[in-house]
């Protein structure tokens, strides 16, 4: 990845010193009146973008546009995504319910705090926690008769959301992509940091 360099905006440099990086269309701001006069004055090369790099930013705005999409879907029902996938992923686990950190390796999206996540489901009566019988130490969680009343409701209606979502993309489009996915995240670089150059 190339690394971040300054790129000061003159339009706004006189009323304000703002550091400006740039990422082909990504675009970051961040206050710093001690910068470096020298410094500023750098010009990010405006090359095209590597084909790498072009593919990258596609999936994180397509990602972004499709998860925002499905998040205003849910809203009328008060659950986050984040809250939909924990509550399928304790149907499918069953009366036995799992661990939170289970939960949280099953999620799609890493969340910092699943036991929070639990938590708020919990409140909304969707999920309930109980000692696990064998070991007093695990507590698992269980989805409930209202959390499986919920999903009920919503699954006919996301199965056929989601299907709109992707409607301009053809069978073999949908099978490329998953094969894609699959093979972008099956061998995932062991450290990233520190290779930008």
């Amino acid at each position: 990845m190339p690394v971040f360099e300054p790129l000061m905006k003159p339009e706004i440099s006189a009323r304000k010193r703002c550091l400006w990086h740039r990422f082909d269309e990504i675009v970051v701001v961040t206050n710093n009146k001690e910068m470096d006069s020298r410094k500023t004055s750098r010009r990010l090369s405006r090359g095209a973008p590597s084909l790498e790099e072009s593919a990258y930013i596609a999936l994180l705005r397509t990602a972004d546009q499709l998860q925002t999409r499905f998040a205003s879907r849910l809203k009328p029902h008060g659950i986050s995504p984040t809250q939909y996938n924990a509550l399928r992923i304790l149907r499918g686990a069953g009366p036995d319910g799992l661990p939170c950190t289970q939960i949280g390796e099953r999620m799609f999206t890493h969340d910092p705090d699943i036991t929070r996540l639990v938590d708020r489901l919990e409140k909304r009566k969707f999920v309930a926690r109980s000692r696990d019988s064998t070991d007093r130490r695990v507590v698992r969680a269980r989805i409930t008769s209202a959390g499986l009343d919920l999903l009920a409701e919503l699954d006919r209606p996301l199965r056929e959301f989601v299907k709109q979502l992707l409607v301009s993309a053809s069978a073999e489009d949908l099978l490329s992509l998953v094969k894609t996915c699959e093979a972008l995240t099956a061998h995932p670089p062991q450290d990233c940091e520190g290779t930008a150059s």
